[in-house]
């Protein structure tokens, strides 16, 4: 029996368990009328007992299940979120109700209660939402500690093999584990994604592994290699699946048209330009502005016990680059011993971190209170400032140093071509916890699938995880 891609039940079992819900979610509804009597009194004269709903609750339950596959609820596409199915479940439960209703008081106007179907209309919907959000928690749950992860391996660490590897690191609800990738060209990891050779060890990795599925990212003209490696997929039962390479361009950023049947393919404008900068620049400052009037009080207690602490400036002022690769000063509140940054080429040998930044678990040169302002990222309230002056952004990527720009390779750069933020999926999934490689790839991807509603989802997950410290040091 097939399982559901990405999803703890396979189809059978989770339409079984919805039919159970809605036959519960009726006689709930029964009991708040008739038992609890939330409407107009009861009397004997309107009373229904149970078993008198009983035909339509089950009519109902199969009028349910029939909407809720056509509108494709058990065929969720991979990554579908939680409001996603909500969506379907609202709509499916709208419709059959509203059939219903009309069928039932066409054909019977008086006797059954509509109050009934109201509230199982509501109590159906509600069960289901409550139903799957569990469902998504304990398989959250089930592949943090690597239960139900397809293992993948992707051919082709080029434009097309980092779109992958990014998604997967944007959103590990997908349910992939990438063991790794091979390439023609590139022996080095990719942050946590291991360079396990070429594509002529794929007979030896896809058996050592136990691979369920090769994505195949190669560029078109490998024509021939890519044909090999499906074969080769074929031979050993394990699916694949081609991701299109139409001239090295991310499928986002792809505007396809349809002419009379022939499709026209042209790209997209960068998604964070006219309009949507607008909406955006307009959040940052209105943030930004109320966070200072509140925050005011806090950051005048920050300053007070840098000062009382150790001796120097409250602010530090630091060189970053922003937008296009343009240098701004930077504020932040100053975490470390007045000198830090000239001890830093002595401290190279403890750098945990690869790729073209630092990053030191217990770095000496923090002050008492610049370790708490670390780990509860305060020291960042300055950049308040930065937004308010365009320099930077409530939600983007990290703002990187002269040097470590110095040091990007040309893929990087991708990274510039927005305003950095203050927080970014890099900080809600990991912060410190990340290599630079991954930081990138969630950066990239951020500026791919750029939408207002993504920034606000980013700020209310940075609270959690800046009150947890997750990855902060």
């Amino acid at each position: 029996m097939a399982r559901r891609r990405g999803r703890l039940l396979p189809t059978p079992a989770q339409a079984l368990l919805d039919a159970g819900l809605i036959n519960l979610g009726f006689a709930g509804a029964w009991w708040a009328r008739y038992q609890a009597e939330l409407g107009r009194e009861v009397t004997l004269e309107n009373y229904l007992p149970w078993s008198s709903y009983l035909g339509l609750e089950l009519l109902l339950t199969a009028l349910l299940l029939v909407v809720f596959r056509l509108n494709g609820l058990y065929h969720l596409r991979r990554g579908a979120g939680w409001i996603d199915e909500v969506g379907l479940i609202f709509g499916g439960t709208t419709i059959g109700s509203a059939a219903m209703i009309v069928a039932v008081f066409y054909f019977r106007p008086f006797g059954y209660s509509r109050l009934v179907f109201v509230y199982a209309w509501a109590l159906i919907i509600a069960l289901l939402a409550a139903e799957r959000l569990v469902e998504r928690f304990i398989l959250a749950h089930l592949r943090r500690r690597g239960i139900g992860l397809q293992r993948i391996l992707v051919v082709g660490a080029g434009r097309q093999g980092r779109l992958i590897m990014q998604n997967v690191v944007a959103q590990p609800e997908l349910g992939y584990q990438i063991v790794g990738f091979v390439d023609e060209r590139r022996r080095e990891d990719i942050g946590r994604f291991r360079a396990l050779g070429t594509p002529d060890d794929l007979p030896r990795l896809l058996w050592e592994f136990d691979i369920d599925e090769v994505i195949i990212a190669l560029p078109s003209a490998s024509h021939q290699r890519i044909v090999d490696i499906m074969l080769l997929c074929q031979r050993q039962g394990v699916s694949f699946r081609l991701v299109p390479d139409v001239f090295e361009l991310s499928l986002n950023q792809l505007d396809i048209e349809d002419l009379n049947g022939i499709p026209l393919i042209g790209t997209r404008e960068v998604s964070i330009r006219g309009i949507n900068l607008f909406l955006k620049r307009a959040m940052d400052v209105a943030i930004a502005t109320l966070a200072l009037i509140v925050l005011a009080p806090l950051m005048g207690l920050i300053a007070l016990a840098i000062k009382l602490d150790s001796p120097g400036p409250v602010l530090l002022r630091q060189v970053r680059i922003g937008r296009h690769g343009k240098p701004f000063v930077c504020y932040k509140f100053r975490s470390m011993r007045v000198g830090a940054e000239q001890e830093l080429e002595r401290l190279q040998a403890f750098n945990e971190a690869r790729g073209p930044i630092f990053k030191m678990r217990n770095d000496p040169r923090r002050t008492r209170v610049g370790r708490i302002l670390r780990r509860l990222s305060l020291d960042e309230l300055p950049q308040l400032l930065n937004v308010l002056k365009n320099e930077m952004s409530l939600v983007g990527p990290r703002p990187p140093l002269p040097h470590e720009v110095e040091r990007y390779e040309p893929w990087h750069r991708r990274r510039l071509e927005v305003a950095p933020g203050m927080t970014g999926l890099w900080q809600v999934s990991g912060r410190s916890n990340l290599t630079f490689d991954e930081m990138v790839l969630l950066d990239i991807w951020y500026i791919e699938n750029w939408s207002l509603w993504l920034d606000v989802k980013i700020l209310l997950r940075t609270i959690p995880a800046v009150l947890l410290g997750v990855g902060a040091y």
